[in-house]
């Protein structure tokens, strides 16, 4: 809510996470300060590093370059020979950047061979500077980094007088040789599809796609925001168009990220709320711990597997993506995807079929009480089942997706949005299961804040933000392996507006906490500001 007028599970089941490493930044030895000044720590955020491999590593350098517009980097990949032959145990991506002056947030996207492997935003700048850094496990796309590729990146900006700072960025990728025994094939024997890195990875574009014939096991990646800093930046805040606010859509806050596979649907899910560095009016909130997800923006992933039969016939297949409940020709949303594929080794063709694609209707309601505030009550929701099997070298598998979706919300306002709140929920639980093995995964996003713009022109936020996922796998009923996370965001800031900067006597606090628990281990990492002074960094484990 960028507005003056106020208005901006893991993958697996494995205890990792990508990670955002802050620089020293400004010193918290003398406490800190009475109000924000023209420095700050720079961004941190309490996610675990990424895992790495002990060993050597090579490094390429994947993209080097200062974003003053919209003008994209283009350049080019190369494998590192040092490294073997492409079977790698790990790569790890890196972004390094720096921007001083004053800058709004901006998003950012990178591709290798038309395949997207990064989406991020940019935290705002301090006058002084400040740098930032992210990490990402980019294992899984093994297969399009084996062979020399176009390389794009572009974070759009705008420089001019007053928008001062130039985003300078550098990412590297870190490969790690597969020792000997491991690689490709996960050791001696037949790869087991549920595990490991995709055999195949294709960038989903408007046209058609082509899969190998002997795929056995397909998953969907999307990387899905609302952005381009309009109303569906701030999606969960709108309203139908019979209530007086700012920000309408026809049917309200209500979204659905779906994949469909000729015009079939074929998965759904709920987006998560992002937050950029400049929401909720308040940039003070985020200038050292951003909202979770904002630099490293995670895909949301589909398994498409009970397709595949129909995809594995030599055709090609349009498989598409859409965001349910953005009015009709209404633009706001980016949504770039990826199929991952997986290969039968004993197998040049898999047979089977879909036997399953039944969805519940797609239930919704925002009902408008006029009033001081006025309130909007949102519930919405959705059920999907799809299922089939494929005649693998392995035996006939049957797979079965089934997800269910659910969000509720109460916004309230006043006539002329000075006061300005939101809590909203949405759940997002999926089971996969695949002969006699159960995945079950379940994703909680919350969001409750307030903003309120005083007689004096005093501006203040109160936000809190949760990222939950709950794992577990069966197989016979019997529990394998399971995880836990939970990353819960807080924070208070306020400043008097329309003043120049240097008046606006800004004083915020804000804190994360980021738990990640399984049978291998615990992470718990809490962090906390005030008034950009790093003040609290504990780990719990």
């Amino acid at each position: 809510m960028r507005r003056q007028r106020i208005t901006s599970m893991l993958s697996g089941l494995a205890l990792t996470a990508g990670a955002l490493l802050g620089g020293a930044g400004t010193a918290a030895a003398d406490g800190p300060p009475a109000e924000f000044g023209t420095d700050w720590h720079d961004p941190v955020t309490a996610a675990p590093p990424v895992a790495r491999p002990a060993g050597p590593s090579c490094r390429v350098t994947l993209a080097a370059a200062q974003f003053r517009d919209f003008t994209p980097y283009e350049g080019s990949y190369t494998p590192p020979a040092a490294c073997g032959p492409g079977d790698w145990s790990a790569v790890v991506l890196r972004l390094d950047g720096q921007v001083k002056g004053r800058q709004y947030d901006r998003l950012g996207h990178l591709s290798v061979g038309g395949v997207e492997i990064l989406r991020t935003s940019t935290p705002e700048p301090s006058p002084d500077g400040i740098t930032w850094s992210v990490e990402k496990d980019v294992t899984r796309y093994r297969d399009t980094l084996r062979r020399p590729q176009p390389v794009e990146m572009l974070i759009g900006n705008v420089v001019d007088d007053t928008y001062t700072g130039v985003i300078d960025v550098t990412v590297t990728l870190d490969f790690y040789p597969a020792r000997a025994g491991t690689g490709g094939t996960g050791g001696p024997g037949r790869r087991t599809p549920a595990r490991g890195v995709p055999d195949r990875v294709l960038p989903l574009g408007p046209g058609t796609v082509t899969t190998p014939r002997n795929t056995e096991r397909v998953l969907a990646e999307v990387y899905a925001t609302g952005s381009g800093g309009g109303c569906e930046e701030f999606w969960y805040l709108t309203v139908p168009d019979g209530a007086p606010y700012s920000c309408k859509a026809t049917d309200g806050p209500y979204r659905e990220v779906q994949v469909s596979v000729d015009g079939r649907l074929a998965g759904i899910a709920a987006p998560f709320p992002h937050v950029w560095t400049g929401g909720w009016s308040n940039p003070f909130l985020w200038y050292v711990v951003p909202a979770p997800r904002a630099f490293d923006v995670q895909p949301v992933v589909y398994d498409l597997t009970p397709f595949a039969a129909l995809l594995n016939d030599g055709r090609p297949h349009a498989v598409t993506v859409s965001v349910a409940g953005v009015p009709a020709g209404q633009s706001g949303w980016s949504t770039p995807a990826n199929l991952l594929l997986w290969q039968d080794e004993g197998r040049r063709v898999v047979t089977g079929a879909l036997t399953r694609a039944e969805a519940g209707p797609l239930t919704g309601s925002s009902v408008h009480t006029p009033g001081t505030p006025h309130r909007l009550d949102t519930r919405g929701g959705h059920r999907l089942t799809t299922s089939g099997y494929l005649d693998t070298s392995h035996g006939r598998v049957t797979t079965t997706v089934t997800r269910t979706l659910a969000h509720t919300s109460v916004h309230r306002w006043t006539e002329d949005e000075n006061q300005d709140a939101l809590a909203a929920t949405w759940t997002d639980r999926e089971s996969v299961t695949t002969g006699r093995t159960t995945t079950r995964t379940d994703r909680t996003y919350t969001l409750d804040g307030a903003v309120t713009l005083g007689a004096d022109g005093r501006l203040r936020t109160v936000i809190t933000m949760g990222d939950r996922a709950d794992g577990t796998v069966l197989r016979d009923g019997r529990r394998l392996a399971w995880s836990r996370l939970d990353d819960r965001y807080t924070g208070d800031a306020s400043y008097t507006s329309g003043v120049p900067r240097d008046q606006r006597h800004a004083v915020g606090t804000s804190t994360e906490r980021y738990r990640l628990t399984g049978p291998t281990g615990c992470y718990d990492r809490e962090i906390g500001t005030e008034q950009g002074v790093l003040t609290v960094d504990r780990h719990n484990c």
